[in-house]
């Protein structure tokens, strides 16, 4: 009996074809690859994308150059000016603080505390007009700090996108001169160190309730008003405040605002929203400089 043909000898099986490299890693095998160029790359070199994930050339490539990406920034910061001023009057805190602690109670002045602010005997012997403005960045104390840079960061809010940083720069300047004017106007003696944002954000508080006003808001339906009544109760009834330079910021800011936030259906001419905050301005320095000469 004859036996079957053994069977063939098996063949063998096929070799699975090698992985691609990655382009950066010749040493890395790679089993993605780019879904933009269709290079193949380890998963160290793929990012995620908006679709699939791209190498770090095609990512680099579709990055807009720095000026556009700093552009995109700057437009999403609604309120950069008050951030800005904000930084300021923390940058002279420090530099009033570690120049003497003590000055961070509120105890004083301290010499920086009188280098930087308002005092009529140096203004008026030795020409330091600059007080008028650094004034306005200068506190005594955390609590004086804390508060004012408050109101200045929610007025900011209302203010700056409303009017743009630009003018919103130009309303704050104005109010606080007009706060210094008013300090140097209503302050008897020459010796006497004032310093404080309050000033400006007086101008900021009355310059936003005239222009509610104006726009047919009653500011005792808001919490402005409240705000407002407050800080003006305060102003009077506590000991050590600046009447004047409240004031005088809260007679700049309305001013201002009465131009500057003018409603639609009552228009002034653009150039007047830029003129008044200026006008302001240079008002209160001439009026300053004659009061204290």
């Amino acid at each position: 009996m004859a036996l079957p043909p053994p069977p063939p000898p098996a063949q063998p099986a096929p070799s699975a074809p090698p992985l691609p490299r990655c382009y950066r890693h010749p040493d890395r095998e790679a089993g993605r690859s780019c879904t933009r160029c269709g290079k193949s790359a380890c998963s160290e070199c793929l990012v995620q994308a908006a679709v699939g994930s791209h190498c770090l050339d095609c990512a680099k490539a579709s990055r807009p150059p720095v000026a556009t990406r700093a552009k995109y920034w700057n437009a999403r910061q609604h309120t950069l000016v008050t951030y800005v001023l904000i930084a300021i009057n923390l940058a002279v805190f420090a530099y009033t603080t570690i120049d003497d602690p003590s000055s961070l109670g509120g105890r004083g002045p301290t010499e920086a505390q009188v280098r930087l602010g308002i005092v009529e005997f140096f203004m008026a012997n030795d020409g330091e007009w600059y007080r008028l403005v650094t004034s306005g960045f200068l506190h005594f104390g955390v609590i004086h700090l804390a508060f004012n840079m408050l109101l200045l960061y929610q007025l900011g809010q209302l203010l700056e996108r409303a009017l743009g940083r630009s003018r919103f720069a130009l309303l704050y300047g104005a109010s606080l001169l007009g706060g210094s004017f008013g300090v140097v106007l209503l302050t008897s003696n020459p010796v006497t160190v004032t310093g404080g944002a309050s000033g400006a954000v007086f101008g900021l508080m009355a310059a936003a309730a005239v222009g509610l006003q104006r726009q047919g808001v009653n500011i005792f339906s808001t919490g402005l008003g409240t705000t407002l009544l407050l800080n003006l109760f305060i102003t009077f009834a506590v000991p050590g405040i600046s009447i004047g330079g409240h004031l005088g910021g809260a007679v700049a800011g309305a001013v201002c605002g009465f131009v500057m936030l003018a409603p639609r259906w009552k228009p002034v001419p653009s150039w007047a929203r830029w003129a008044a905050p200026v006008a302001v301005a240079v008002v209160s320095v001439v009026g300053s400089i004659i009061t204290v000469g």
